[in-house]
This record gives C-alpha cells, sequence and structure tokens, in this order.
C-alpha cells in the first residue's frame, strides 16, 4: 500500500524553499527550537563565527541564520516523517519513494548549497555540517531498517531520550560479536522448530512463525535487558500466531513436554482434570536467568479471540505489583503484549487497553506492545482492513512511541526491544514495536493463501529465510564462517529429533493449579460438598467497629446535606439493630473482610457513589472535592473502589486477570446496569465461565449486575439472567438472585472464607436498594450464621397447611408475599432461590417432603418466559419434587410471555403483566390483581 499517499501527517511542515517567518507551525520545545526565531539565530550563528575566529559581515550573518534554520526544519522533518522513507517491508510490496519534504531541494538548499557548512548549534551532535552530511546522517537514522515515530509525544524528555538513542553520525544498530552470533541461533533455533513441527505433525495446525522467526531473539533481549533494569517479572499475552515457538523458545517450556502434548499426553483431561485445550491456547510459567539475575515470566492462556487476553495481562500485573510493592516504581513487573496487525488495528479492546496505561487504579506503568506485521489478516490485505497508514496508528492515541522495523533484520528487531525495555523502566510508558514480516504459509498451515493473494506469495516463495539472510550478511562482516549456520541447524535438529523420542515417554505431572499465591486452595470435587457453605457472622465488636468507621464524619471533611442524612441513618441502624439496607450490609461485608486481612477491590462506571446514589463508599468533601474513603480507615486490608473508564470488555477482563493472580482479594466488577455486561460477553463465555475447565485456572471474581423490573424500558431492566445459567455447567460459576442485605453481606464473605475460588455472578437489585421489606436485622450478621441458598417466607404458612407453593427469584419475590398477605391466603407459600447455580436441589427436596398436602408447584418470575431462570430450573425442580416423593408433580411456568425485547417501556403496560403474573402465580384473579395494583399505585 501506499503509505506516503496514505499517511496522517502531525505538524507537517509547511514552508518550501522561499522561507516566511509567519507561516511556519509551532515548534516543540527541543535544545535547538529557540533558533527557528530569526532574530535568536543570527545572534547564535555571530557568536558561533566569533568563537571560530571567523567573523562575519551582518549579511553573511542573515543569510547563514537563514541556512540554519531551514537546515533544522529539515533536521525536523524527517525526525516527524522519516519512517515514511524507511525500509521496513521485507517483500517490498510498499511504495517508499522519499516524500518530497524529506529533500534538501523542498527546503532551499539546491545544487552547491547542499556543500556549504551550515551552524546547526549541536544537533545530531554537530556544531556545523553540511547539509549532504545533514542529509547522510538523517536517513542511515530514521530510514534504515528501523522508522521511528515519536514527534507525537508532548513530553520533552520523552522526545530527546529517543532522540539521543537514535540521531547522530555515530549512532547505528550494532551488537558485538558474541551478540550477533547470538541472535543468529535463536532465529535459527525458531526456524528449525517450525520446520520440525510441521515434519513429524503433517497437516497438524500450529499457527507458526514462519516470516517472523525475528521476534525470538528480539522478545529474549527484553528478559535480559530488563532484567539488568530491574525486572523481576513479565507477564506475556498473545494470540495463537507464534504461540508455539514462543512456548518453546522464550519460555523455555521443555520441547519433550510439547512433542507429549502433540501426541495426546499431557493436554488430556484424564491427566490433568479439565476439559484441555488446542496446544497454542496454553500458558505456561518459568523462571529464566540471565547474568544472574532471574525474571520469572508467565505466558497467559487464551481463546481464539486474538486480542481479548490483553485486559487479563494487565490485571494481572497491577495485582502482582500490589504484591511485590511495586505500585509507585512499577519497575519489578513488566506486561508484554504480542499482537497481529489486522487485530491490532481492528479490536476494539486495543484501545480500552491503551486508554487504560495513564488511569489511576489501572495503571501499570507502561506494556510493551509487539506487533508480528504479517502485512495481512486471514486473507484480508492491509488496504482493505484499516484506514490508517501503519496498525500501530491507534497507539498515537496515548502517545506511545512506535518502532517500525524489518523482520529479515533481526539485529534490527533486537535494537528495538532494547530501546523499548530502556524506554519503558525510564517513563514508565506504552512503547509499541511494529516488526513488518510475512506469513510463509496461509492462515493455518492447511489453508492455501494463493487464492487471495497470488502476487505476495509468488514473492513470499522465492524469498530466502531470515536465518539465510542474517547468516549471509554475518559471513560477509566476518562474524561467522560459511559453515556456521549449517552446524548450528545440524545441531539444533539433532537435540530436538532426542527430545522428540524422550516425549514418548514423558510423564505428565498432575496439574497444580494452586502454588505460590494460591497456596491453601483446593479445587472442589463435588458440587454438593458440605464445605462449600461456610459460617460468615462476625463477633459484635467487629461489626460495631466497622459500623463507626462507616457512619462517622471526621471534623474537617464538609459531606453534602444529603448525604449527611443517609449517614445519620446509617448510624440509627446501628443504635436500632434493625433496618439494615444493602449497601450498609455490603458495606459491612467489606469492612470486615479488609479487618480481617483481606484486600476489596471494587471497579464499575459509578462504582464510588453507587448508580443508584447507594453505595457512598467515596465521600467528596464540598469545598475541596478531596476524597474521603471510611473503609480505608480500617486496618489491615487494602481498599479500593474506582469508578472506571467507560469501557466493560476491557475493565471485566482486568478484573479477571487481577483475580486470577490474587486470590485474597475480593474482587468485584459492577455493571452500570445489568445488561451493560452485553458489552463484556467474550470475557464471559471465553474466560470466567469456561477457563478453569479450559486452563485449569480458578478464579474468585464476582459480578455484580443490577436486574429487575421497574417499568423502566427494555434496555436496563434485565442482566440477562438466562445466559449465564445457560453457560453454567461442571461446578463452573455461581449464580445468584439475593433478596436481603444480609445474605449479600454472607455471599460476599463466603467468596473469600472458602478454601476454594469460583466466580460469582449476582443480580443485584435496584428498586430493593431502598424498599422497605428487604431490610435486615443485625442478629443476622453475627455469629454462626451463612449464606442461605433458600430463603425461606416472611410469614410462613405451616408446611402441612401448603397446597400451592410458589417459588422464585430476586425482586418478585415481595410482590407476590405482599400479594399474598392482601389475598388473605393461607395456604400459599413463597420460598426464594437465592442461588440458582450451584442449584440447591437436595435442600429443596427436604423442605418439600414435609409438605405433605402440596398439590401445586409453580416458578414465578419477571422476566418474558424466554428468558430468566424458567428454562433453567424447570428439571431441577423436578427432580427435587421426585426425590421429596412427589412424584409425577411438574411446576408450572408464570410470568411473562416470551419476548424479543426484555421489558416493555410503557409503564402502564409493565404494571398490567406485573400484576397479571403475580396473579397467576398466586391463584388470584388476573383483574382483580390489577385493580389491587392500580389503587396500591
Amino acid at each position: 500500500m501506499n503509505l506516503e499517499r496514505q499517511s496522517f501527517d502531525i505538524d507537517e511542515p509547511q514552508a518550501g524553499p522561499s522561507w516566511a517567518p509567519k507561516n511556519w507551525p509551532p515548534v516543540d520545545s527541543d535544545d535547538w527550537t529557540a533558533a527557528l526565531d530569526p532574530q535568536q539565530m543570527q545572534v547564535a550563528v555571530k557568536a558561533a563565527a566569533a568563537k571560530a575566529g571567523a567573523p562575519l559581515s551582518n549579511a553573511e550573518v542573515e543569510r547563514a541564520a537563514d541556512d540554519s534554520i531551514r537546515a533544522m526544519m529539515l533536521i525536523r522533518t524527517y525526525r516527524v516523517r522519516g519512517h515514511l522513507a524507511a525500509n521496513l517491508d521485507p517483500l517490498n510490496l510498499s511504495t517508499r519513494e522519499l516524500p518530497a519534504d524529506l529533500t534538501p531541494e523542498y527546503h532551499g538548499f539546491v545544487g552547491a548549497d547542499q556543500d556549504r557548512p551550515v551552524f546547526i548549534g549541536g544537533a545530531l551532535g554537530l556544531e556545523k555540517a553540511t547539509v549532504r552530511e545533514i542529509v547522510s546522517i538523517l536517513q542511515a537514522n530514521y530510514c534504515g531498517h528501523v522508522g521511528l515515530e515519536y514527534m507525537h509525544i508532548a513530553d520533552v524528555e520523552e522526545r530527546r531520550f529517543l532522540q539521543e538513542r537514535m540521531e547522530g553520525a555515530d549512532k547505528r544498530v550494532e551488537f558485538t560479536r558474541e551478540g550477533k552470533q547470538a541472535i543468529l541461533k535463536k532465529v535459527i533455533e525458531a526456524e528449525e522448530w517450525e520446520k520440525f513441527l510441521a515434519k513429524k505433525y503433517v497437516g497438524t495446525k500450529r499457527f507458526g512463525l514462519d516470516g517472523g522467526e525475528a521476534m525470538i531473539p528480539a522478545l529474549e533481549s527484553i528478559i535480559k535487558y530488563g532484567g539488568a533494569l530491574g525486572v523481576r517479572e513479565i507477564v506475556y499475552g498473545m494470540a495463537h500466531r507464534g504461540r508455539l515457538n514462543m512456548l518453546a523458545n522464550v519460555m523455555a517450556k521443555p520441547y519433550r513436554v510439547i512433542f507429549h502434548e502433540f501426541q495426546g499426553g499431557s493436554a488430556n483431561p484424564d491427566d490433568v482434570g479439565g476439559s484441555g485445550d488446542v496446544k497454542y491456547h496454553l500458558g505456561t510459567s518459568t523462571d529464566r536467568e540471565f547474568d544472574g539475575i532471574s525474571v520469572h515470566m508467565s505466558l497467559v492462556p487464551n481463546p481464539s479471540h486474538l486480542e481479548a487476553v490483553d485486559p487479563v495481562v494487565l490485571g494481572k500485573v497491577r495485582a502482582q505489583q500490589v504484591h511485590r510493592d511495586d505500585l509507585e516504581k512499577h519497575e519489578q513487573v513488566l506486561p508484554v503484549l504480542i499482537h497481529g496487525d489486522a487485530a491490532f488495528a481492528g479490536q476494539g479492546i486495543v484501545w480500552e487497553c491503551l486508554g487504560f496505561s495513564g488511569v489511576p487504579g489501572y495503571n501499570t506503568g507502561g506494556c510493551i506492545h509487539f506487533i508480528v506485521n504479517n502485512q495481512i489478516g486471514f486473507t484480508t490485505s492491509p488496504q482493505f482492513a484499516r484506514s490508517s497508514p501503519y496498525p500501530s496508528d491507534v497507539a498515537k492515541g496515548v502517545q506511545a512511541p512506535i518502532l517500525h522495523v524489518n523482520g529479515d533484520d533481526p539485529e534490527a528487531v533486537t535494537f528495538a526491544c532494547k530501546l523499548a525495555i530502556d524506554f519503558r523502566q525510564q517513563f514508565k510508558r506504552d512503547i509499541v514495536i511494529d516488526m513488518w514480516c510475512y506469513r510463509r504459509f496461509g492462515h493455518n498451515e492447511g489453508d492455501e493463501p494463493g487464492f487471495t493473494q497470488p502476487l505476495m506469495y509468488k514473492i513470499i516463495r522465492k524469498h530466502p529465510p531470515v536465518s539465510e539472510l542474517f547468516g549471509a550478511r554475518l559471513v560477509d562482516e566476518g562474524v561467522i564462517d560459511g559453515d556456521y549456520v549449517a552446524t548450528h541447524r545440524r545441531e539444533f535438529v539433532a537435540h530436538l529429533e532426542e527430545e522428540f523420542e524422550l516425549g514418548a515417554s514423558y510423564k505428565a505431572n498432575k496439574a497444580d493449579w494452586f502454588a505460590g499465591r494460591w497456596s491453601g486452595l483446593y479445587a472442589p470435587k463435588d458440587e454438593g460438598n458440605t464445605r462449600r457453605n461456610v459460617d460468615s457472622g462476625v463477633t459484635s465488636k467487629l461489626f460495631d467497629a466497622v459500623g463507626r468507621a462507616i457512619t462517622t464524619i471526621p471534623d474537617d471533611v464538609d459531606v453534602h446535606k444529603t448525604l449527611r442524612r443517609v449517614i445519620d441513618g446509617r448510624a440509627e441502624m446501628f443504635r436500632s439493630g434493625e433496618g439494615f439496607d444493602w449497601a450498609t450490609g455490603e458495606a459491612l461485608a467489606f469492612g470486615t473482610l479488609l479487618s480481617e486481612g483481606y484486600q476489596v477491590r471494587l471497579s464499575g462506571q459509578d462504582s464510588g457513589r453507587g448508580t443508584f446514589s447507594q453505595r457512598h463508599a467515596v465521600w467528596v468533601d464540598q469545598t475541596t472535592e478531596a476524597k474521603y474513603v471510611p473503609l480505608k480507615t480500617l486496618p489491615h486490608g487494602r481498599f479500593e473502589v474506582l469508578d472506571s473508564p467507560l469501557s466493560e470488555y476491557g475493565v471485566l477482563g482486568f478484573e479477571y486477570g487481577y483475580a486470577m493472580a490474587d486470590p485474597k482479594s475480593l474482587v468485584l466488577w459492577e455493571a452500570q446496569f445489568g445488561d451493560f455486561a452485553n458489552g463484556a460477553q467474550i470475557m464471559i463465555d471465553q474466560f470466567i465461565a469456561s477457563g478453569e475447565a479450559k486452563w485449569l485456572r480458578a478464579n474468585g471474581l464476582v459480578l455484580l449486575l443490577p436486574h429487575g423490573y421497574e417499568g423502566q424500558g427494555p434496555e436496563h431492566s434485565s442482566a440477562r439472567l438466562e445466559r449465564f445459567l445457560q453457560l453454567c455447567a461442571g461446578d463452573n460459576i455461581q449464580v445468584c438472585n439475593i433478596t436481603t442485605p444480609a445474605n449479600y453481606f454472607h455471599v460476599l464473605r463466603r467468596q473469600m472464607l472458602r478454601d476454594f475460588r469460583k466466580p460469582l455472578i449476582i443480580m443485584t437489585p435496584k428498586s430493593l436498594l431502598r424498599h422497605k421489606l428487604a431490610v435486615s436485622s443485625r442478629d443476622e450478621f453475627l455469629g454462626d450464621s451463612h449464606f442461605m441458598r433458600i430463603k425461606s417466607d416472611m410469614t410462613p404458612p405451616a408446611d402441612d397447611r401448603i397446597k400451592r407453593l410458589v417459588l422464585c427469584s430476586g425482586k418478585v419475590a415481595y410482590d407476590l408475599m405482599e400479594a399474598r398477605d392482601s389475598a388473605g391466603l393461607d395456604d400459599v407459600s413463597v420460598v426464594r432461590i437465592e442461588q440458582l447455580y450451584p442449584f440447591p436441589g437436595e435442600a429443596l427436596a427436604v423442605r418439600l417432603k414435609r409438605m405433605t398436602n402440596l398439590e401445586t408447584v409453580v416458578w414465578a418470575q419477571e422476566e418474558p418466559r424466554n428468558n430468566g431462570a424458567w428454562f433453567f430450573v424447570e428439571s431441577l425442580i423436578e427432580e427435587s419434587l421426585d426425590e421429596a416423593g412427589h412424584k409425577g408433580m411438574r411446576p408450572r411456568y408464570a410470568g411473562r410471555h416470551a419476548a424479543a425485547s426484555p421489558a416493555t417501556g410503557l409503564m402502564s403496560r409493565h404494571q398490567t403483566e406485573q400484576a397479571a403474573l403475580v396473579a397467576d402465580a398466586l391463584g388470584l384473579s388476573v383483574r382483580a390483581e390489577i385493580r389491587r395494583t392500580k389503587n396500591k399505585a
């Protein structure tokens, strides 16, 4: 593609040969920019000439100053646009003509003018130089195998740092003799690894790195140089392209283990548990040592959703930085994300993650992004896949520097990575390496790429491998002899053959999920395990201590007058021991866990105040806007409540990664409304619901999803409970729809107090936040109390009088109980299923067995028939009825009719539907219930 034609210029010089000061654009604050003022430049030229003992006349000073200004703008133009003329494409498919404004003629230097010495005041490390010398240096610096984009960066020191490493007559990509040989060896090993797999496993997908092998020594250099600069842990995330090479040649996963997996060994669920996953999705962890410095590395497992792993990596890094007390310096734990070109440009999650880079609570101190730029996405060429000249252009939005580099020059790629880690450790900011290479075969090894890119693949088929090109260059330089490449290739293949033989007899260990911070936790073996429910009540002393913390307003905090009334109301709850509401129950759960030494991290788009102005975990001083967080005053634990960026996909992935790394933290993500989780569906499907089965990685993340039908329209009524229940299987997650503050308190505490972790999905309330019946008393939080998977009727009939049992979940329970009591029905019981999965079938059967005169069982729900829990619970309720001795009895449905929209947008229709489903559930007259509801309203 023609990059010159499509380029988006940044501060492009607007002057031609005839210079006019009023036409110059604003300049950046580099050392020499003052010289762009004609008078200042004349003073500088005059002083330099006098110092050299060659004073100039006024006319000569004016001419020399004019030359200097135009020369400096030539230099600046190379800094801004030199990358457009860089030699980046190994296949020479992209048009790379020298842009006109990079020529000396464009800036007014014609013919002999180019050989006249010009004063440049220290730019390029020179006091003066001819224009011809200047252009030669600039082309060597900016138009070789490395092209740098950095003039979009506002920070002067960051620009100067990059200039000092790129600019000058003495600046070139240069490694020692031993360094060049080490780079070549890694390239050979990367190539031969792919060839060996192709030979041994013909027709098996491996999504090889063929054509991009320079990535391997480059990534290894990040470990080596990063360790020397303070890095002690690296967390990698990448898609499938080149993953097997990464596992073997960077992560140092033993070759024999990978061969064993190819032969159906340790990836077998019978060996290690779970469903397993394909080899190019699996992760690993290891330690590698360079120059006596050990660096721990982990590669996070991922699905085929390309960039979906990015926020998971960042969240894990953040948790590890907290654990290592590295949040201030961000020095020890480094995220490295490896991308494909089409995905980096095309997947919105990339921007969401870039957007985290400077946000408090999500900042990881800079991420190194490495793009394997194959110049194709599956079968789509770049000009049809994006509107920007480079796939990396999205990174300019966070002012990340971008190093474009030719993948046929592994020395240049390694240099780029060395510069990247140096920059990241210095400035704690994101940086991007865009390695231009090619994909030697199709999207996978069974594809025929010639169907869609015939011209590209004619070139690729003739194109020599990276090792051959680099090896020939090193022979010419006298670094190696002519037999070096063949000898090392032969020795490495022989080693692979030995490992292949050992792979057949390799015995896989049982998967060790629970090492390090996960020590002491385990995977429960059955859904009915009694250890699943633990006592989660607290002592009166702890209860009161937390109460004081959340109801005491410091003298120097000027809270809003309405908030003061809220706080006073909470204080009254603690004085009376009654009427504890949802937000207070939650604060008690957080505060007691913090006091017991756990961390609590809550994030969401309005989590500090609460979407419904209910939480008030953060008090904002009305005079200074200073923030006061009462729960941070408690000892022992660490509390974070974060108003997140307006992102669901990225933020939920970040929190999943955080919870993956730290089982000692209660990590919660709150959707502004429950249906906002739609925007994070990939995270829910591919990680939360299935990550444990696929990758043997437990996770205790909590999702808080506001849910309930209040007549406010279809968009924010439903958190799509049915979708979560459809994902439930194999004891993978927990799904709850809770109706009391105390039960919410207990389920949050249970999440930390048990000796295992499972993701927890909670349908949190909206109207129940302030409902007069949805309150709890002090005693429900204390002593040996615990989470109730089933909640009894508030005014239950005697078991032997019950003829109709109405089972339900969530807010509708209160509507049912109020209508039942109003109608004077003394043989109808309303029972709440607070935990829908794992379904409490055995506990329900015990209750049903006591109801000896039971005639009818109804499942009532607010959601339409094709939504909600009905299709999930129907067979489970029937099983409990059978177990209780009510054989042949089947539950019936009471609720809204099936609908495409989750809810109506008309309040009157909502009220009619709600009254009708309540009446149907209780066996009342629908018309009478509608009249009652309207009169009540």
